[in-house]
């Protein structure tokens, strides 16, 4: 019999047994990343985050888990419902506290109900699902939400009701290309005329840009590379929620799943601009960028050449760059839809919702037609 149990700490929950349970090498559910987040103080309650991690346990072993949180906002998730909270706050309710399935500060679409692979994962995955709407009741709250979610675990949402809401992000795929020249080859002369453009202003620049793992990085690299990251957050007026021991925690426990693209004049020169990314089995995944100086082109080719040129090296076949951001598709990089799913309590509410998501559906379908129909990609690719 399965035994649901909620955890106010991921260190709760045995960090083999978790990772057993992932469908693939997704870095960013895997305990060590998640862990790191608490760790080293962005998990907090004055930011919006409380853990309460979900598994499922046939006797001591766990069989099933979600990394969950207490959200006290809206911060740091990247599926916006403002909006909802907005309406909840007119009628004299709380929208918040709410109950989050996701990856904080994170848009990356990955596994979010974990169940492993074999036999049972269906049925433990909806177990894990009618665990969570049963602590929602249980602790009162408004909503229930899993961002990002994959298609095995959106048909078993859907099946229990749940709303779901799509979004396009903007990612690379590869085709097989042997070099960079080769895939600027495949886009059409405008685009590719431009990557040149922004490359060589760079060049001229005097900046030389190159990719590192994290486990070459030393103490002062990631110093470095943190206040790059808190010094852009800072200019737009932000707020930089990942700490610097958690950059450095990156480094240490996810090593080669880490990699970052650094500019600098010289060798031994402190570092100018960076990019962070994480990397899975067939997939790099853009994340966070901090530079100092305004150079034209320099964020196009830390954050977008560079990442594609280590995927076209190392064989990868995806290249996800982070959310929004129409200007990708200039850069070769295609629409991909994304997913997630919300559990509203109140049935009035969730019929309104539902009635607004219809209506959103038939926009985000339009644009994305929009999308499709501007590929960066010559005609007879």
């Amino acid at each position: 019999m399965l035994q649901a149990r909620f955890h106010p700490r991921i260190d709760a929950i045995d960090a083999n047994a978790w990772d057993a349970l992932l469908p693939d090498d997704n870095p960013f559910v895997r305990h060590a990343f998640l862990a790191g987040l608490e760790d080293t103080g962005c998990i907090r309650a004055d930011y919006g985050w409380q853990a309460h991690h979900l598994g499922l346990y046939e006797g001591d072993a766990l069989v099933a888990a979600a990394p969950l949180y207490l959200k006290g906002n809206s911060h740091g998730e990247y599926v916006f419902d403002w909006a909802w909270a907005d309406a909840y706050e007119r009628h004299g309710l709380s929208y918040y506290p709410k109950l989050l399935c996701g990856v904080p500060y994170s848009p990356v679409p990955g596994p979010r109900l974990l169940t492993g692979t074999g036999p049972d994962a269906p049925r433990r995955r909806n177990a894990l699902i009618i665990a969570i709407e049963a602590e929602t009741r249980r602790l009162g709250l408004s909503s229930a939400h899993v961002n990002f979610a994959l298609d095995d675990e959106a048909s078993s949402l859907v099946d229990r009701g749940w709303l779901e809401r799509s979004d396009w992000q903007f990612h690379w795929h590869n085709r097989g290309w042997t070099d960079f020249e080769q895939f600027l080859g495949a886009l059409s002369h405008k685009k590719r005329k431009n990557i040149r453009a922004e490359r060589n202003a760079v060049a001229r620049a005097g900046l030389t840009c190159s990719i590192h793992s994290g486990a070459s990085l030393d103490a002062r690299d990631w110093a470095q590379i943190h206040a790059l990251y808190r010094h852009t957050f800072d200019e737009k007026g932000n707020h930089a929620a990942l700490t610097a021991p958690f950059f450095s925690h990156l480094g240490a426990s996810l090593g080669d799943r880490v990699q970052v693209a650094l500019a600098r004049r010289g060798e031994h020169d402190p570092i100018l601009a960076m990019a962070l990314f994480l990397r899975g089995a067939d997939t790099l995944y853009g994340r966070y960028w901090g530079a100092r100086m305004p150079v034209p082109g320099l964020h196009f080719e830390l954050c977008y050449y560079q990442g594609i040129d280590h995927c076209v090296r190392e064989g990868l076949a995806h290249f996800e760059p982070g959310a929004q951001g129409q200007h990708k598709i200039a850069r070769g990089f295609t629409p991909t839809r994304t997913r997630s799913f919300h559990h509203i309590a109140d049935p009035r509410f969730r019929t309104a919702i539902g009635a607004a998501l219809e209506e959103e559906h038939h926009a985000i379908e339009e644009y994305g037609e929009v999308l499709c129909a501007h590929s960066p990609y010559a005609r007879i690719q």
